[in-house]
């Protein structure tokens, strides 16, 4: 990928991003709340279709830690990478939380994006329709870790090297291949930029506010840009929760990959690529930069 940049947000908030690839703009948003951009293996597979835009959220990895944290100030911040790589429009791709956040940028600011790719997102009911399913299944993968994962989930106070530890494990739900699946949450979380847990606290209440809402499946069923949904098969995440956002948006296609998990790009990188590549050259005509 190419060389890091800094975007300056409109409040002056430094944002770390970087770029790399040739074709048509595709701007990632990771995960988390809270966490930072490792979407570099992704980039990586759609290189030869895309140029592919990465950056951390406010206060988060090797972006400048400052406040305040909402789903509206993300939004603004994603458009102050826009700005700064000089994109009229441009395709998002988000995953997890990133889906969401690609979504209502999508949502507010129809006439910038060209297509819209949503990774292992969890819809637009309220949370708590598929919260408790969500938790069996972290529960049910973490096996014999789950006490160690509640140990340390429970302390008031605790150690850079045991939030990291703690992040491992439950990302390790995550994976379909419970074989890898601790190493490859070790890969996850290295390099490790750290949690902001009061990103996390904040965006997900201001997410938990607008789920479910008649404003916002209303709002999907204007939205007129093409929009991919794809999921793995084996996400802890139940793909149902996916269901009242494919039947609300009047362009969409969606695609599960069997054998993968949250991260599908890690496990199915051939169907995964194969099956974002074809819907960006889809709808994106292809361009050097």
């Amino acid at each position: 990928m190419g060389a890091d940049e800094v975007v300056t947000a409109e409040d002056g908030t430094r944002l770390w991003a970087t770029r790399g690839g040739e074709g048509a703009p595709v701007v990632c948003c990771h995960g988390g709340p809270g966490l930072w951009d490792f979407l570099g293996d992704l980039a990586g597979l759609l290189a030869d279709r895309a140029t592919v835009y990465r950056w951390d959220q406010r206060g988060c990895g090797r972006s400048q830690r400052r406040g305040p944290y909402s789903v509206a100030r993300s939004v603004a911040d994603l458009d102050a990478v826009r700005r700064h790589f000089g994109l009229e429009r441009m395709a998002l791709l988000g995953h997890s939380y990133g889906a969401q956040l690609a979504l209502q940028y999508a949502l507010d600011h129809p006439e910038r994006v060209s297509a819209l790719v949503y990774v292992s997102g969890s819809g637009i009911d309220a949370r708590d329709t598929w919260r408790s399913a969500y938790h069996r299944n972290l529960r049910a993968n973490l096996g014999a870790d789950v006490d160690r994962w509640e140990a340390l989930g429970d302390r008031e106070q605790r150690t850079e090297a045991e939030i990291r530890e703690w992040c491992v494990l439950q990302w390790s739900a995550d994976y379909a291949d419970r074989e890898k699946a601790r190493e490859q949450a070790e890969e996850s979380a290295t390099p490790w930029f750290g949690v902001n847990f009061a990103c996390n606290t904040t965006v997900n209440a201001d997410v938990n506010r607008t789920s479910g809402t008649p404003e916002l499946l209303a709002a999907c069923q204007e939205l007129e840009v093409p929009v991919l949904i794809v999921h793995g098969a084996e996400d802890i995440r139940p793909d149902w929760a996916l269901d009242s956002l494919e039947r609300a948006l009047p362009r969409v296609s969606r695609t599960l990959l069997d054998g993968a998990g949250h991260l599908p790009w890690v496990e199915r990188p051939h169907a995964f690529r194969a099956a974002v590549g074809d819907f960006l050259a889809r709808e994106l005509p292809f361009h050097g930069r």
